[in-house]
């Protein structure tokens, strides 16, 4: 399952993204981490020292070796140059598991606390005034375009805060998107943004309230979120001494917010993969993208790169690109 954690800045995101996957790492579930936050804590919240999480290779960096090798010998791309974020695989396409050698992961993945972990990389200096954090985040969705997950192995996305996500086709990316919502009307409306924009998109979202003091704040989601609202968090000593730079055992994790971690796991084993929808969607945003900037920027066609015969999924792995890697 590819999952999406997603909330206002500041409402406890990437602590509950950070919990969930050494839960599921802590399960002998085979899971992917990926920081495309711009504020870029993740790896610190795995248990990664400041010095070290700096030191990441930003996914960025090694864009253009991503590009070489997904193309494989797909016949629709002409150059691994035409390659855009949106670029969507086809037949000849190399694709990649959760759970395999391949000079991508070997170039930008690197284990934190027991987790593989792949970062953005967070603004330098050549890109302030420039750059987009969005164009940092591309090379998360073509790594997501190309991926096959299967049964029990999970993609955990720690994604930027508030309704950024919508500036880019990554959000119809997961199977279930799990938002962080505080017990404030700050935090509530950005659910109600974010649930606008996802539902026409057939995006599977689950609110998870953050933050709980008492039955009143629950009461609060609950009017605010109705039947979304899947679970809550209540304020917790643990997180406290986290974010202070102790990050101990996830078994001295408070027993109701650990109980907490096996339903977000119950939800997103109970999610539907729907292949056809991640193809069409894929397809949908290439266009989209190729019409607004794409085709000017690479002085070409791109929607010419969209295989009209290629599904996205296990079956697809079978193609002979694969043993190319």
């Amino acid at each position: 399952m590819k999952i999406a954690f997603v909330g206002k800045g500041g409402s406890g995101k990437t602590t509950l993204a950070a919990l969930f996957t050494r839960h599921l790492a802590g399960l002998g579930r085979p899971v992917l981490a990926v920081d495309a936050d711009i504020n870029q804590h993740l790896a610190v919240a795995l248990g990664a020292t400041a010095e070290a999480a700096a030191r990441l290779p930003p996914l960025g960096d090694v864009l253009p070796q991503m590009k070489e090798y997904l193309r494989g010998d797909n016949p629709r791309i002409r150059s691994a140059a035409e390659m855009v974020k949106t670029t969507p695989p086809g037949a000849g396409s190399r694709l990649l598991r959760v759970v395999e050698e391949n000079p991508v992961y070997a170039a930008c993945l690197r284990e934190i606390g027991g987790v593989r972990l792949a970062v953005t990389g967070a603004f330098s200096e050549q890109d302030l005034g420039v750059a987009c954090y969005h164009s940092k985040v591309g090379a998360v969705e073509l790594l997501l375009n190309h991926l096959v997950d299967g049964p029990e192995e999970y993609v955990v996305v720690d994604m930027t805060a508030g309704a950024d996500s919508f500036a880019s086709g990554l959000f119809t990316r997961f199977d279930r998107t799990f938002l962080v919502c505080e017990p404030t009307l700050r935090s509530v409306g950005v659910y109600r943004q974010y649930a606008g924009y996802a539902r026409d998109y057939g995006v599977a979202l689950s609110v998870v309230g953050n933050k709980i003091e008492d039955a009143s704040d629950v009461d609060f989601l609950r009017e605010h979120a109705g039947p979304d609202l899947l679970a809550w968090v209540s304020r917790s000593p643990y997180v406290r001494r986290a974010e202070r730079g102790a990050i101990g055992p996830l078994d001295d994790l408070e027993a109701a917010n650990r109980a907490v971690l096996a339903q977000l796991t119950a939800a997103a084993d109970a999610s539907v993969q729907d292949w056809e929808l991640f193809t069409r969607h894929a397809h949908e945003f290439h266009r989209r993208n190729a019409a607004a900037w794409a085709n000017e920027r690479v002085g070409a066609d791109l929607t010419a790169q969209i295989d009209p015969d290629f599904r996205m999924g296990p079956a697809a792995l079978a193609h002979p690109a694969r043993a190319l890697g």
